[in-house]
């Protein structure tokens, strides 16, 4: 009878990306269903009340989140491409600092799930309206802003001197 095969467990560097891809599909799930179901439910410049002084939209965004830096597609793609690339270099180099796996997979996520919809459709599906003119939105916009200030937070807390 053959011996069962133990399997070792993972190291601290290898359960962060672990961390890191499961935050980033769970993201770019939620983010590319809710895309879908704003796509075929609501009426492109149709306005639904969800909440007071919030509505859901059916928009198109060819800038980055919130639709800043509009116009240039391949500006856009570059851009996003080289944050991410750096992004990567500082995770690979910190993986181990706790909690970095989170900003960098919400971070990941967000971009991921905003270029399938470049790649798809030539632009990003928004559909949160806020009042005072700000700009529509959507989930991949929210984790991206989550993670640069989760990210900064977690940079600024390793800069401390420990007490």
């Amino acid at each position: 009878m053959a011996e069962p095969v133990r399997q070792r467990p993972l190291g601290p560097r290898a359960t962060a990306w672990l961390r890191v891809a499961l935050v980033m599909a769970g993201v770019v799930a939620a983010d590319q269903l809710s895309k879908r179901l704003v796509r075929s439910s609501i009426t492109p410049g149709e306005e639904h009340n969800l909440l007071p002084g919030i509505d859901l939209v059916n928009t198109r965004n060819r800038g980055v989140a919130f639709g800043f830096l509009p116009g240039s597609h391949t500006g856009v793609t570059i851009l996003i491409g080289v944050a991410l690339v750096i992004l990567l270099a500082y995770f690979a180099r910190h993986a181990t600092r706790p909690l970095l796996w989170l900003p960098t997979g919400l971070l990941l996520g967000g971009a991921l799930g905003n270029v399938i919809d470049r790649a798809r459709q030539g632009a990003v599906t928004d559909f949160v309206k806020l009042p005072l003119g700000w700009p529509p939105f959507n989930l991949a916009d929210v984790s991206i802003t989550v993670g640069i200030v989760a990210l900064f937070l977690l940079a600024e807390r390793a800069r401390q001197p420990r007490a």
